[in-house]
């Protein structure tokens, strides 16, 4: 019989376990050592905007705090940290002067890590576009914003890849091309008129990106690794029967996976070509071949389904979608259905379909209502069931010969929560957005435990 006591899943001896977090949901600073604003800044700063009209003037002040709170990764044992750096902040008008300031902010970080044994993971860019850029250019409109974010990466290297060894150059393109600037935009000032213009913002980032790993390359002084982090949610086969599983695929492919399939693949599909029709962006056989740039891994972030598949013939792909029940689990936030199996889909669509070195769950994690207890403790149940059922999804996807290398908890800390402001929280440590004071939360515990053993019970 076997000891109830042993860990019954057990990751990989090299299995990265990290967390991630992003410039503007944490930092705060937003007026110091020269950071200019960004488009977020504006915007959180229309009245009604954001819940309650929360900002990311102060968040949870990491800009000042860094060091605490990379001394509470170290307690969890994380080891990597995925942080995004602030565009604005080192580089005030998207191009051209550098401001030292920021650099020096990210220096500090970088060596704080380092001394406490955590890998720095860099993202070039967490959706904080500099407003100088908006303003001048039109930002993700503007066929220009490529060569600018070429520039910028191609810095950031010969700043930081010394110590610096695994970047991410977006994340999440659908969010901020597809909600920046689609037919319900999260900032009113982007709105686009068409689906074409919609689809042309999408190449521009697609465009940038691709540039920005040549440039990642071309600058760096060691040896380093490149990706992304990529939110594609995943298509879950209803009954996993052979054509259900193969309907779920062709769907994720044209649908979720078309930033990533453009990436990996050097082309636009002529599934996504035939659907978009005559609304295809302009492109040139030279700019894909740029998008088309090796990476060293892909990045995903998994939070939730994107819909159950069902084999039909007669629907478009030969996939229907299944209309969800009204009773289906989900977290403390509507949107956050529960469905571990997403996460497996996922990773292993994405490896079927391009079979990348690397894969990376970038982020995953749980949005709750967390309370402090009257002494001063958060019973983060919910939030431990979450992480156990997605963490024991991976390691099937792990078993199965899928090659995922690491997983990166969203978030270490509680944090501005974009439109919700700080309504929700998706920490493992509870912030007293008054005080600023750091409390762990059982998952913190949890997830120390889960590290520490390399396994999941």
């Amino acid at each position: 019989m076997k000891n109830s006591n042993q860990p019954h899943h057990t990751f990989p001896k090299d299995f990265l376990w990290g967390t991630a977090t992003a410039a503007y949901q944490v930092e705060g600073a937003a007026n110091e050592d020269g950071r200019a604003p960004s488009i977020w800044d504006t915007y959180s700063r229309m009245p009604g905007r954001i819940k309650s009209d929360h900002t990311g003037d102060v968040a949870i002040d990491h800009y000042h705090r860094y060091k605490e709170d990379v001394a509470l990764m170290k307690d969890v044992g994380v080891k990597a940290y995925r942080f995004s750096v602030s565009w604005p902040r080192v580089m005030p008008t998207g191009r051209g002067a550098v401001n030292q300031k920021g650099i020096d902010f990210y220096n500090r970080l970088i060596d704080e890590l380092l001394d406490a044994g955590i890998q720095p993971w860099m993202t070039l860019f967490h959706w904080d576009l500099p407003q100088a850029l908006e303003d001048d250019i039109g930002g993700w409109t503007s066929d220009d914003i490529s060569n600018y974010f070429e520039e910028y990466a191609g810095m950031l290297a010969s700043q930081f890849s010394d110590r610096v060894r695994n970047y991410m150059t977006m994340n999440e393109f659908s969010a901020f091309t597809n909600c920046g600037y689609g037919p319900a935009p999260m900032n009113p000032p982007l709105r686009i008129t068409s689906v074409k213009e919609r689809n042309q913002v999408r190449h521009n980032a697609l465009l940038a990106h691709g540039k920005a790993v040549r440039a990642l390359r071309r600058n760096s002084v060691g040896d380093i690794q490149i990706g992304l982090a990529q939110n594609s949610g995943s298509r879950v086969p209803a009954i996993a029967t052979e054509e259900n599983i193969e309907a779920a695929k062709r769907i994720f492919r044209v649908r979720e996976g078309a930033f990533l399939g453009a990436i990996m693949e050097g082309k636009y599909s002529d599934e996504y070509l035939e659907e978009v029709s005559g609304n295809a962006p302009d492109y040139t056989d030279e700019e894909m071949k740029i998008i088309g740039s090796p990476l060293d891994f892909v990045g995903l972030n998994s939070y939730r389904p994107a819909g159950y598949i069902v084999a039909d013939p007669e629907a478009p792909h030969g996939a229907r979608a299944l209309q969800n029940a009204s009773a289906h689990p989900h977290m403390h936030p509507d949107w956050l259905l529960f469905d571990p199996s997403a996460t497996y889909w996922l990773t292993r669509f994405v490896n079927e379909l391009w079979g990348p070195p690397a894969i990376y769950i970038t982020e995953n994690g749980c949005g709750c209502d967390d309370q402090l207890t009257f002494d001063g403790e958060v019973h983060d149940t919910d939030r431990i069931t979450y992480m156990r059922c997605y963490l024991k999804e991976i390691h099937r996807a792990i078993s199965e010969g899928i090659p995922l290398k690491g997983y990166f908890a969203w978030s270490m800390f509680d944090n501005f929560e974009w439109r919700d402001g700080y309504t929700t929280r998706f920490g493992m440590h509870y912030v007293n957005y008054e005080t600023q004071e750091r409390i762990p939360k059982y998952s913190a515990k949890f997830y120390k435990q889960t590290i520490a053993q390399n396994a999941v019970m």
